[in-house]
């Protein structure tokens, strides 16, 4: 037999090997064609993407932009995954939140896809003393069960434990986890006199006679919902954990004991390669840790599809962002998923928002069969270089919080809530010019949807880090429209002016139509101003008809009893034109000034 060698096995063989200064001259001539006058790694650097945290996304990467090896699946510094078989062998845990004591809602889930449930419990949610009651019928030894509890930790937990025992589960079967989080409470309430004497009075009664329970939960969730970055996630997960390392062992228990106590929680959102490598960033970070510490071990990780993304209008588009957010979580290794409903914004989800919740795991695992691969990103130039640049910006904050005196010190002190408040003003400012676009709310908006009603869900903690949300300020305004819709029986109105022929106002009158309508405010395009019964004008053509007809049809307009004149385009020196509409400008600002003209408060 002939053995060909490794060149003539190559498809591309015959093909001269191509060099990236030859892709940057190939960029170099299509930018030129838009008016871009830039050579080398300028004309790369102008096709880059600018990330949070500093990092930047280029459009190309390839074999010389070298990561530290990933290692393999299983071990250490565990990029690749937690353990050697990933999640091949029955996909991830599909994880459902319930918020209120419904068991009949439970027993459809786990009848019907969950493997295990995550119970807010206490205040928030369901009475510490319905726990028995929404566990009925449920097979205790095959369900895992995630415990939210808040500062009612002690009397949940004491009420699970007491329901394992009295439904004859064995010790070593009870699989879970308690759900101890006191510097997450802190971060939700701003109480910080949590007593950690009993959380680690738990964790050692765990360690010691139910091997499968872990008592604390590292929820990064706090600290995303207060418009946190991913590096400012993994930091202060980091800082968490290590915060309860030191209480643990301080407690009497060894290292190895007091990190298998621990379970970390973060956010999964459409961002897919981001979720990817923060993910795999996060185990190398504690895998750091650990190693610092005692012998490298892993990290169990849960994600949850970002509350941050899910909007409450057009809320269906959320389960094309929680499909996304599932994919990247079960790519990026998380051993458990929980997929919000996609009514998650509007109070408690009903059964098909549920079902819609778990079939997004089982889709993904049984018919997509993504689960079959471990680590499917492994490889990747642009993943791997990712996740290196993420976890050195998730390690830098991680270290500014240690200066800062650790978690505890950094959320009493406020400085972490400067730092997070200072990453989403920047993200608003970009989701107020829509540059950061979200679809049904500020792209593509339906004024005539009717949104879906649902029981309020129970209030959740209060007092400490906002929550906030992509969708807040458009919501705002919104709201101001279906006030007024509501008061007088017909929305806030502008009319717009299409000059020209179709080809010539088409495109703007759709921009401007898009943009008007995400703040509530209803375009009309057909009849006359007059007729219209709105108060203001946008008008929409091309550039050459408005240096031919702007002013005129403007001063026609005012004449007309147009109280303020748009123009969509990009600014000029247009007579009787009182302002432009733009991508890229302040779409927010546009709106709320619009409706306070229009006297819709």
């Amino acid at each position: 037999m002939t053995v060909l060698p490794d060149d003539e096995l190559s498809l591309a063989a015959e093909f001269p090997e191509a060099t990236h200064e030859q892709w940057q001259r190939l960029v170099e001539g299509v930018l030129r064609k838009s008016g871009k006058e830039v050579s080398g790694a300028a004309a790369e650097d102008a096709l880059s993407t600018t990330l949070e945290d500093g990092l930047r996304a280029r459009p190309l990467y390839t074999a010389d932009d070298s990561a530290p090896d990933p290692g393999l699946p299983g071990f250490a510094p565990f990029v690749r995954g937690g353990r050697p078989e990933g999640n091949t062998l029955g996909g991830w845990d599909v994880r459902q939140r319930h918020t209120a004591a419904a068991g009949d809602a439970v027993l459809a889930d786990l009848e019907n896809g969950v493997t295990s449930l995550w119970l807010v419990v206490g205040e928030h949610g369901i009475p510490v003393s319905a726990l028995g009651r929404v566990l009925d019928g449920v097979y205790l030894d095959l369900a895992p069960i995630a415990l939210d509890a808040g500062r009612e930790v002690e009397p949940a937990a004491a009420e699970l434990l007491r329901v394992y025992e009295e439904r004859g589960v064995a010790r070593d079967a009870a699989r879970g986890n308690l759900g101890a989080d006191p510097l997450g409470h802190q971060a939700r309430t701003g109480d910080d006199g949590f007593d950690f004497a009993p959380v680690a009075a738990l964790a050692r009664r765990c360690a010691e006679e139910y091997p499968g329970l872990r008592t604390l939960t590292v929820d990064a969730l706090p600290y995303h919902e207060a418009g946190g970055s991913a590096a400012q996630e993994l930091g202060s997960s980091l800082a968490t954990g290590v915060a309860y390392l030191r209480q643990l062992t301080e407690a009497g228990l060894s290292v190895e004991q007091a990190a298998a106590q621990l379970e970390f929680r973060y956010s999964a959102t459409a961002d897919q390669f981001l979720t990817i490598a923060k993910l795999r960033a996060a185990r190398r970070l504690w895998a750091r840790v650990a190693e610092v510490c005692g012998p490298p071990g892993g990290q169990i990780q849960h994600a949850v599809t970002s509350p941050v993304m899910m909007s409450r209008r057009d809320p269906w588009v959320n389960m094309l962002r929680t499909t996304v957010a599932t994919l990247a979580a079960g790519v990026g290794g998380a051993d458990a998923v929980t997929v919000l409903p996609f009514d998650h914004g509007l109070g408690l989800p009903d059964a098909f928002a549920r079902r819609i919740a778990r079939n997004t795991s089982t889709i993904l695992v049984e018919e997509s069969h993504l689960s079959r691969v471990i680590d499917p990103a492994g490889g990747s130039w642009y993943v791997e270089r990712l996740t290196d640049e993420l976890a050195h910006a998730g390690w830098a904050f991680f270290r500014h919080i240690e200066q800062l005196g650790g978690q505890g010190a950094a959320l009493r002190s406020g400085r972490l809530r400067e730092d997070l408040a200072t990453t989403w003003a920047a993200r608003s400012a970009k989701l107020a010019e829509r540059r950061e676009p979200i679809t049904g709310v500020s792209e593509f908006p339906n004024l005539a949807e009717r949104l879906p009603e649902r029981t309020p869900a129970p209030m959740e903690p209060s007092g400490g880090l906002p929550r906030v949300r992509r969708d807040e300020a458009y919501e705002a305004l919104r709201a101001r429209s279906d006030a007024h819709l509501a008061a007088t029986g017909s929305r806030p109105r502008i009319f717009l002016a299409a000059l020209g022929p179709a080809a010539a106002h088409t495109a703007r009158l759709t921009f401007a139509s898009n943009l008007f309508q995400a703040g509530g405010i209803e375009p009309v395009t057909e009849g006359t101003f007059e007729e219209s019964g709105a108060t203001e004008v946008c008008l929409c053509s091309s550039d050459a008809l408005y240096e031919e007809r702007a002013a005129e049809i403007a001063a026609t307009l005012k004449s007309a009893g147009a109280a303020h004149v748009f123009l969509a385009g990009r600014p000029g020196q247009y007579p009787g034109v009182d302002a432009h509409v733009f991508a890229g400008c302040d779409a927010v600002a546009v709106l709320s000034a619009t409706l306070d003209r229009m006297g819709v408060s």
